[in-house]
This record gives structure tokens, C-alpha cells and sequence, in this order.
């Protein structure tokens, strides 16, 4: 099979900052898959400084993920995706983006939704939630949540000097939402212990990663004296890592750039179900390309937060959509994504 890419750089409506930092353009990377019949699948690969890599290091490990399928034909998607692990024990977007396209191409071979393939019913997909990213003041920051006015779900962005301020500012805009916080890693256990029931009291749902990765007796701390959920973000990269976060954590975040593959992520989510956890999907920003092959696995999930091509300016597909905070998934054959009108044009 011939793999082929381009890089595309995705421009954000507002710049999109986190407790680690922030920007307006994203590049991403595209990889189209040809078998020897014709056929064709997409991928994207959503890259992270975080995780060591960038749109360069993909389009540099691209040629030794396309040697592994070297003379397959496409159908085999586990021995796929585990042969890609073997290949490159790290570049997880890259490998997602390999393993996106190869489920598009079997998807158009039998000419059916990815989620049929998998015996998944699009409605059972949970709301998504829109990011408020951390704002530079209070003016910005009530502009953004008015922009997300449709959105039933937020999920406010913290781990700046102004925590405290910007939840009370959001729940006040939004008496009637659910607000998740994620904190990226920025708290310490007593910040995080002091925050918790300032957000319980304002309604909010959970919290997604307050502490740093490695600090699994601190989650665990936490979590034993928290009166909300903590659920692990960067913690949790595959679904080995699951089972030393039973007991530390309440649920995990499952996101392809980190999995490195969708058969991975189903792993994580049969693990994860297997310890009695809460189980989600996020992303990074990403075009439609990239958070529709996520959104096919929605249906499995108890919450998901896949707005990443909902902030973006300049999207190229036409994917999932998202409707009154509802996932939308294409009704086309594997992940359903075309190219824009003016893109195919």
C-alpha cells in the first residue's frame, strides 16, 4: 500500500490557551492510504509538543510505518496496528493517523459507516462538551462563554492565577450547564484539595487531571478526599496504564494522539469498563478529519469532549458535525469525511 501526507495548518477563531500555554495555528497532518485496488482511506495525525511530537517528527516516521504495511492488504486491522506499535513504540498521533485510515479504507470497501462496522448505534452518543480556554481577562473570557451559547456541556480550561474567578464567572453566565474543569496538570494536591469544594458548591460535574502524570499517590491523595470525580488525562496515554490508575482515579481520557490507534482505544475502553470507570473521549485541535474518527467510538462513552474542529477557522472536511452539542456523525462509507466545497473545488 502507498502512504502518502500533507501538512495542513489549522487556524483557532480565538487563540486557545491551557494552564501549559497556547497558540492560534496547529498544524496538522493528513495521510492518505492507496491499496493496490484503488482503494483509498484518510487519516489525521493531531500532534503535541507534550508528547514529543510535532507535524515534522509524523511526516518523519511516515516511511517507517508505511514499510509495515508493505505488501498488505489493508483487511487485517489488528495485526495493523499492533505491527505500527512495534514499529514505533511512541509517535502516537502518527500511528493514529495510520490506523484512521486504514479503518476508512476497509469502511469504503464495504461501503459502510465505521460504526456500523463496529454494530454501534450514533444516537447513543453522549453530548460533547465546548472548551472555554483560559482567557487573558474577564472581558474575553465572558465573550467566549456567550459564543458558546448552544453548548449544553463546558469544559473551563484552569491552572492560571485566576482559577477561582473564572469558574464563578462561567457558572454565573451559565446557571444551567454542566461544567467540567480540566486543570492540564497545574495544581499541586493542596491546591487541587482547596479548589474542590469551591466547584462542587458551584455545581461542577468533575476534574480532569489536576496533578502532574507521574504523580499517581498524589491523584490518589486527592481522590480520597475529594467530594467530586478526578479523572486522568495525561496520566493515562494506553490502556496498560489502566489498571495502576484503579483506585487513583475515577475515570480516564482517552485521546487517539495519545493511543496511537482506534483498536487501542477500544482496548482502553473495554479496560477501563473492566475497573468500573468513568470513560471519555477527548481531542487535540484537529479538523473534522481528526475528531471524526473518535466520534465513531462515541456511542461507547459516558461523556466526550470533541469540539477540537468546533474552535477552528479554517476546516477543510466536512465530518461530524455538531448540533445543540449533539455528535453528528456522516452517514458515508468508513469515517464519512469529504473534503469542503471549496477545498474539492
Amino acid at each position: 500500500m502507498k502512504l502518502t501526507h500533507e501538512i495542513i495548518a489549522l487556524r483557532t477563531k480565538n487563540p486557545f490557551v491551557i494552564a501549559r500555554g497556547g497558540s492560534s495555528e496547529y498544524r496538522v497532518v493528513r495521510v492518505t492510504l492507496t491499496a493496490p485496488d484503488g482503494a483509498t482511506g484518510w487519516g489525521e495525525a493531531a500532534p503535541s509538543k507534550y508528547y514529543g511530537e510535532t507535524a515534522d517528527t509524523v511526516v518523519d516516521v511516515l516511511p517507517m510505518l508505511a514499510s509495515v504495511l508493505d505488501g498488505t492488504d489493508g483487511w487485517s486491522l489488528e495485526a495493523s496496528e499492533q505491527a505500527l506499535a512495534r514499529a514505533i513504540g511512541f509517535n502516537g498521533a502518527a500511528r493514529a493517523a495510520v490506523s484512521a485510515a486504514l479503518h476508512d479504507l476497509m469502511g469504503k470497501r464495504l461501503g459502510v459507516p465505521l460504526y456500523k462496522l463496529w454494530g454501534l448505534d450514533p444516537a447513543a452518543s453522549p453530548p460533547t462538551s465546548f472548551t472555554i480556554g483560559i482567557a487573558p481577562d474577564e472581558k474575553t473570557l465572558r465573550e467566549r462563554v456567550t459564543e458558546a451559547a448552544q453548548y449544553p456541556v463546558l469544559k473551563i480550561k484552569l491552572g492560571s492565577s485566576w482559577d477561582e474567578r473564572i469558574v464563578r464567572v462561567v457558572r454565573e453566565m451559565a446557571p444551567n450547564k454542566v461544567l467540567r474543569v480540566d486543570a492540564n496538570a497545574a495544581w499541586t494536591p493542596k491546591s487541587a484539595l482547596r479548589m474542590i469544594p469551591l466547584l462542587q458548591e458551584l455545581g461542577v460535574e468533575f476534574v480532569e487531571q489536576p496533578l502532574p502524570p507521574r504523580d499517581l499517590e498524589g491523584l490518589r491523595f486527592v481522590r480520597e478526599r475529594s467530594s467530586l470525580p478526578i479523572v486522568a488525562d495525561e496520566s493515562c496515554l494506553v490502556a496498560s496504564d489502566i489498571p495502576k490508575l484503579a483506585g487513583v482515579v475515577d475515570g480516564i481520557n482517552i485521546k487517539l494522539a495519545k493511543c496511537g490507534g482506534l483498536r487501542e482505544a477500544l482496548r482502553m475502553i473495554a479496560t477501563a469498563r473492566a475497573h468500573d470507570m468513568l470513560v471519555m473521549a477527548g481531542c487535540m485541535i484537529e479538523s473534522s478529519l481528526g475528531i471524526t474518527a473518535a466520534a465513531h467510538f462515541a456511542p461507547l462513552l459516558d461523556c466526550v469532549d470533541l469540539d477540537g474542529a468546533a474552535l477552528v477557522a479554517n476546516d477543510p472536511y466536512v465530518g461530524a458535525t455538531i448540533s445543540g452539542g449533539k455528535v453528528v456523525l456522516p452517514a458515508g462509507a468508513g469515517l464519512g469525511v469529504e473534503l469542503t466545497a471549496s477545498m474539492s473545488s
